[in-house]
C-alpha cells in the first residue's frame, strides 16, 4: 500500500491532477441535471467504499469553491460490519477529513431473514435506502447523495434490458416516494469508475469493498457478467458505453412497441 497522502494533497489532486477524468465531470453532471439549488442541505450516504468517499470529497471542494451555498451532512449506517470493517470506515473518514456521523443498524440479519431464498442482496440495498432516507431526514436534510457512477447507469440499462426485459436507466435524481421532501442525487454520475480507482489507489488508502457479512460479492451477481460483457464489446466499438447513455436520451417514440408512462401501459396500436 502506499503512504497515506495528506487532506491537503489529496484535495489538490482532486481539483488538480484528476480536474479532467473526475472533478469537471462531477460538475458538468451536478450543472446538467440542476442536482444542486441554493439553500440545499445534502446528506451524503458513505458506504466506506470508493465511490461513496470520492463522492464526499467532490462535495467538499465544490462547497468550497462553489459560489451556490449548501449545507452537507455525512452519514454512515453500520449495518452490521465486522469490527475491522467500522474501524476501517472510520479511519479513512478520518485520514480525508469527513467529519461522519455512523449509525447502527441490523440491515445485513434482517436482509438475510427476509430474503427467504430470494436475492439477499436485492434486499438489503432496499433496507439501507430505506434506512439512509430517514437519517437524512432526521437530520433536516432534503436531498440524499449517493456515490452511483457512470458506469453504474449504463451497466443497470443493460441489466434491465437483458435480465428484466424492460428499457430504464438508473436516474440522476428522482424524488422520494415515501419520504416527503426529499430527493436522491447521483453527482457523480458522468465520472467513470476507472478514474476513481485511480484517484483512491493514489491516496494511500483502503476503501471497503462490499463488507457484506452475509454473501460473496461476486457469487451469483449479474453486474459482474454485464461489465466484463462491456468490457468485451468495447473491443470492437470503443464507444460502446457512451452510446448506451446516449440511447437513453434518445428514445424515439415512433419507433417503439409500447411503454409504460406514470403505471400505465401504452400500445403503438393505440397511435397508429
Amino acid at each position: 500500500m502506499e503512504k497515506v497522502k495528506s487532506i491537503v494533497d489529496i484535495e489538490r489532486s482532486l481539483i488538480k491532477t484528476y480536474r479532467r477524468d473526475i472533478y469537471k465531470k462531477f460538475v458538468k453532471g451536478i450543472n446538467n441535471y440542476e442536482m444542486i439549488s441554493p439553500g440545499d442541505k445534502i446528506a451524503v450516504a458513505i458506504s466506506g467504499g470508493k465511490d461513496s468517499l470520492t463522492l464526499a470529497k467532490l462535495l467538499q471542494e465544490l462547497k468550497k469553491h462553489n459560489k451556490v451555498p449548501f449545507e452537507l451532512e455525512f452519514i454512515a449506517m453500520d449495518p452490521g460490519y465486522l469490527p475491522e470493517n467500522r474501524e476501517r470506515l472510520e479511519y479513512n473518514c478520518e485520514k480525508l477529513g469527513i467529519p461522519v456521523k455512523v449509525h447502527d443498524s441490523d440491515v445485513f440479519s434482517v436482509a438475510e431473514k427476509l430474503s427467504s431464498g430470494g436475492s439477499t442482496c436485492y434486499m438489503c440495498a432496499r433496507m439501507r435506502r430505506g434506512n439512509l432516507y430517514n437519517r437524512a431526514q432526521e437530520l433536516g436534510c432534503n436531498k440524499l447523495a449517493l456515490g452511483h457512477h457512470f458506469d453504474d447507469v449504463i451497466e443497470t440499462v443493460l441489466l434491465n434490458i437483458i435480465y428484466a426485459g424492460d428499457f430504464k436507466t438508473m436516474m440522476p435524481k428522482l424524488k422520494s416516494k415515501n419520504f416527503e421532501g426529499l430527493e436522491l442525487i447521483r453527482p457523480m454520475y458522468l465520472v467513470r469508475e476507472e478514474a476513481i480507482i485511480r484517484f483512491m489507489k493514489s491516496t494511500g488508502l483502503s476503501a471497503l469493498d462490499c463488507a457484506c457479512t452475509v454473501t460473496q460479492k461476486k457469487s451469483g451477481n449479474k453486474r459482474f457478467f454485464i461489465k466484463d460483457l462491456i468490457e468485451e464489446l468495447k473491443k470492437e466499438n470503443k464507444n460502446v458505453d457512451i452510446n448506451i447513455l446516449r440511447a437513453t436520451e434518445n428514445v424515439n417514440m415512433d419507433q417503439i412497441l409500447g411503454y409504460k408512462e406514470k403505471g400505465e401501459r401504452h400500445n403503438f396500436l393505440e397511435f397508429y
